[in-house]
């Protein structure tokens, strides 16, 4: 009588691949987590905060570790996650990399700098949270699912509606709850809120950015009645943080969303009456609350810094002459730092030279602020074609923020929030592609004479 061979069920495949899924969705849900704690610490863990807490981030002494922001370990955790998922870091890499070849330009600039920054002895980590930090934000969260980016997106309307609240603390009753600080230096006199983002014009980039994601994209919050007094309730916080250049772009895209609606209404476009109805009370309502806080002189704060702006549009000049006292050959690759700050001192720029690439040629040189705009593009193409149409106001946004402050031309992670906003609230939305089973199988009748 012949004997069966004995097969061990350990051997069998007949489950590995359930195992495989399993162990891949186990993967997912702790780097979801790790994400949830990088979202909440960008909004809520600015350079103040930090430096609130005898934490070095900014200032001079203190570890290595302290240099890097907690959303950078808390991303860096999540991405090396994963990479350990069934296909192995060399297959995930391949794989995010194949779907988003962009990238590769980008993080080829971005090594060539950091190379630069190296030879020359000079701090890394500056181009580590400030560039790095929004490429693996990207990529992580281009690998959820949208049930995985849900709590996400909670956590992004909770922490800017913390913020916001805080903001509009901040501005009435006079009181900081973080001291604004730009490096080691205690910033006195300052009436415009920062709330946890850490400094007004920070503040006031991020809430503008919010604003047009809900203006732009209803269905983050559904409910029209919700939507409105949540996108009014964050405009109106611009004025307490004091941001002129959002403020103004955001109430720009919004007029010319108003202006080309109109277009469509006068050309006949069709509208429900109680959507009508409702936007009449809503416009008749917004003229009478602005009329009103106008009177009240809520807003006179506000409202000076487009009257008197306390030698900001003279910093800017200063600015772009400051170029005019550097030769070719400093400008190649960057002048020395020690002249460049002797400089700013003497030209009226002791916070910062208030254009992004002004700043980088300064820091890095023309060479690499060539290469570094060039992979910028590549990255933020990148993101408009994984993002939807609402994405292209963000980053106009962004390049108008970029060009009129300091923004990413210092350590910081705004570039970072910026990249959290789009990926997690304006992804392009998924086509519904049939299942298999509502597919007709194709049959070919064969004649039975045949």
């Amino acid at each position: 009588m012949r004997r069966r061979p004995l097969v061990l069920d350990a051997v069998r495949p007949a489950h590995t691949p359930g195992r495989i899924a399993s162990a891949d969705a186990f993967i997912e849900r702790i780097a979801t987590g790790l994400m949830l704690l990088a979202v909440v610490a960008t909004f809520t863990l600015s350079s103040s905060v930090l430096t609130n807490w005898k934490i070095h981030y900014l200032t001079a002494g203190g570890n290595f570790y302290e240099k890097l922001h907690p959303a950078t370990y808390f991303t860096v955790l999540a991405f090396s996650l994963l990479l350990m998922r069934s296909r192995g870091p060399i297959g995930e890499i391949n794989r995010m990399f194949s779907e988003s070849k962009l990238l590769l330009a980008y993080l080829l600039c971005w090594l060539l700098l950091l190379v630069q920054v190296i030879v020359l002895e000079r701090p890394f980590t500056v181009i580590i949270d400030t560039f790095l930090l929004p490429i693996l934000i990207a990529m992580v969260m281009w690998q959820l699912s949208p049930a995985q980016r849900r709590p996400l997106v909670w956590a992004i309307h909770f922490t800017i509606l913390l913020n916001v609240v805080l903001g509009y603390y901040e501005y009435f009753s006079g009181h900081r709850l973080i001291p604004l600080t730009l490096g080691d230096v205690v910033v006195m006199g300052e009436w415009r809120s920062a709330a946890l983002l850490g400094h007004p014009l920070t503040a006031s980039g991020i809430v503008g950015a919010y604003v047009l994601a809900l203006v732009l994209r209803p269905a983050i919050c559904p409910p029209i009645l919700l939507r409105l007094p949540l996108i009014a309730f964050c405009l109106a916080s611009l004025m307490a943080f004091g941001g002129r250049t959002s403020l103004v772009t955001v109430l720009a895209v919004i007029g010319l969303i108003g202006g080309f609606e109109a277009l469509h209404l006068i050309r006949g476009k069709r509208m429900p009456l109680p959507a009508a109805i409702l936007a009449i009370c809503v416009l008749f309502a917004a003229g009478a609350i602005i009329f009103a806080a106008l009177d009240l002189g809520i807003f006179d704060k506000m409202l000076l810094r487009f009257s008197s702006d306390k030698g900001s549009t003279l910093a800017r000049y200063a600015t772009f002459s400051l170029l005019s006292h550097f030769d070719w050959n400093e400008l190649i690759l960057g002048p020395n730092p020690v002249r460049v700050n002797a400089l700013q001192s003497q030209l009226g720029l002791n916070y910062g030279i208030e254009n992004f690439w002004i700043s980088s040629v300064v820091q890095f040189g023309l060479i690499h602020t060539t290469l570094l705009t060039i992979g910028l593009v590549c990255f933020f193409v990148e993101m408009l074609r994984r993002s939807s149409a609402a994405a292209w106001a963000i980053m106009l946004l962004i390049v108008i923020i970029a060009a009129s402050s300091v923004s990413f031309s210092s350590k910081n992670i705004q570039l970072a929030q910026f990249v959290i906003l789009v990926s997690v609230l304006l992804p392009r939305e998924q086509r519904r592609v049939a299942a298999p089973s509502q597919i007709r199988p194709h049959v070919t009748y064969r004649s039975v004479a045949a």
